[in-house]
């Protein structure tokens, strides 16, 4: 695959996510695949592996926090890794308090799936928002 089919099947990735198309973002991670979300003290952290753990962090996802994305992320790409940055502003919805997540999630893409997702964003926002 081409850097280029790379950063297109991550853009894929992001869009079915903020369609809601779970079916979509399934068919385009790999079995194994791995996301890393670090922190403590928030909901989404922790190591979701396979479909079935991605299925469930992206169901609590949206049942814990609400999102959004003032401007469009950047992607940057070299070789099978696609790097996006971005911000997102959101609230966590038992606390009812608001964070803003300065992010860079490294992603990592073979044979056209997506296989690894390892993301640095502001744990402590997200924890202060959470507590």
């Amino acid at each position: 695959m081409s850097i280029e089919d790379n950063v297109q099947a991550v853009k894929d990735f992001f869009a079915a996510i903020g369609s809601g198309d779970k079916e979509r973002v399934l068919a385009l991670v790999a079995e194994d695949f791995e996301w890393i979300i670090p922190g403590e003290g928030w909901p989404l952290a922790g190591t979701h592996r396979g479909h079935a753990g991605l299925a469930k962090v992206l169901e609590k996802a949206s049942k814990e926090v609400e999102m959004t994305y003032p401007k469009p992320p950047e992607f940057v790409a070299q070789g099978d890794r696609v790097l996006v940055i971005g911000v997102a502003t959101g609230r966590i919805k038992a606390t009812n308090k608001t964070f803003k997540d300065d992010w860079v999630f490294d992603i990592t893409v073979r044979n056209g799936k997506l296989t690894k997702i390892r993301e640095y964003i502001d744990t402590q926002a997200l924890a202060k928002a959470s507590a």
